[in-house]
């Protein structure tokens, strides 16, 4: 006689599945209710008159599709569990054998369905596959602030290059001892925003600079701001309310390195954003570089102000670039590198600097999709 299964305590209740997040149950109503309430307004002649508004909706409705094809498929499954589980009761023999089959079949495709949602659950960042606008300016710290701001710019172009990804420099402005004062420019690469959107923010470095003579460990650090490169369809920009000025590009100490007035500022009046270009030889290559930083920054700035908040990306990643505002440190005398977001530490410091920042990047991205996924659970936006 073949022996029946026991069945799972988990499985015997009469009343909701023990064990489920009630939270998570009831943010799929939620999601299914939002879903149907969009269906309603695309039938609505008044959304279907405005462009801008069914825009909205058509885009909110095709996003919340997938999700709302499993979170069906969940409440069907948990609908037939729930029914077997009652029928167990009365049951015997080859009968109640069915049952107890067809309820671990129901726990198995359940547990599979809630994985998937709560990772269409975790929301979209909407500047993944944009290439990336990096600028990095020394702060305090006087050279050696600006030597350590070349090492970024290694760091990350090393990096980049292990990811297959494309970097062009827009612009640099090269201290007296071959540091960076500032530098800026472009990684192109399908994941290049989804790794580097993270190094937005204040660096730390403590060393022994090259310059101390008495083998005293300082402290001095350099901005990093990590933009999404916009087009102009992303962000338009009124030519009336650019205010440009060209001048003589200029070297090391001032002295000119060209004899025509191929350098260009570009001031965005109503917001004072301002953009320096000189490192080509055409006046029209630099503004163009110049418009691109400029649309970047201009992109980033609204998209703060629609979110109520000091910047996320730039004026949060730059801070004051003080010594005590930091997002990283990388102490060369421990070979430490510590990330303080995540208070994440790991004593491989020239593998890091070498452009090994995988083991960061990877920590620094689960920590964002604990995150984000405890938002799509709350209520914020799953997709």
């Amino acid at each position: 006689m073949q022996q029946l299964k026991t069945l799972p305590d988990s499985l015997t209740g009469r009343s909701k599945w023990p064990g489920y997040d009630m939270a998570m149950i009831d943010r799929f109503a939620q999601i299914a209710d939002e879903y149907e309430t969009l269906e309603h307004q695309l039938a609505d002649p008044e959304v279907l008159a405005d462009s801008e508004q069914l825009r909205t909706v058509s885009k909110r409705y095709n996003d919340l599709g997938p999700i709302v094809v499993k979170i069906r498929r969940f409440n069907t499954r948990r609908g037939d569990g729930e029914a077997a589980r009652q029928m167990l009761e009365g049951a015997s023999g080859e009968e109640r054998q069915m049952l107890v089959d067809e309820i671990d079949a129901v726990a198995s495709e359940l547990a599979a369905l809630e994985s998937e949602l709560r990772e269409l659950m975790i929301p979209k960042d909407p500047h993944d596959g944009r290439d990336v606008i990096v600028e990095i300016r020394g702060a305090e710290g006087g050279e050696e602030a600006n030597l350590f701001a070349r090492d970024l710019y290694e760091m990350y172009s090393a990096y980049a290059s292990s990811n297959r990804w494309k970097t062009e420099t827009l612009s640099a402005a090269v201290s007296d001892m071959g540091g960076y004062n500032d530098i800026t420019f472009v990684v192109s690469g399908e994941t290049a925003w989804r790794n580097l959107k993270y190094e937005g923010g204040p660096h730390r470095v403590q060393r022994v600079p090259v310059t101390e003579s008495q083998g005293r460990v300082h402290t001095s650090s350099a901005t990093v701001t990590v933009l999404p490169d916009v087009d102009d369809v992303a962000v338009a920009v009124d030519d009336r309310d650019l205010e440009v000025d060209v001048y003589r590009s200029s070297g090391a100490g001032g002295q000119h390195v060209n004899t025509t007035d191929s350098a260009v500022r570009i001031t965005h009046v109503p917001t004072g954003v301002m953009v320096t270009m000189q490192d080509e030889r055409s006046q029209l290559q630099n503004r163009n570089r110049a418009m691109q930083v400029l649309r970047a920054r201009l992109f980033e700035r609204a998209e703060a102000e629609r979110a109520a908040e000091l910047s996320t990306e730039r004026r949060s990643q730059v801070g004051g670039g003080g010594r005590s505002e930091k997002i990283r440190t990388y102490n060369f005398k421990e070979n430490r590198v510590t990330d303080h977001r995540i208070g994440f530490t790991v004593y491989r410091l020239a593998d890091i600097l070498g452009g090994h920042l995988g083991i960061i990047v990877d920590a620094l991205a689960t920590e964002e999709r604990a995150r984000l996924l405890a938002e799509g659970l709350t209520g914020d936006d799953p997709a």
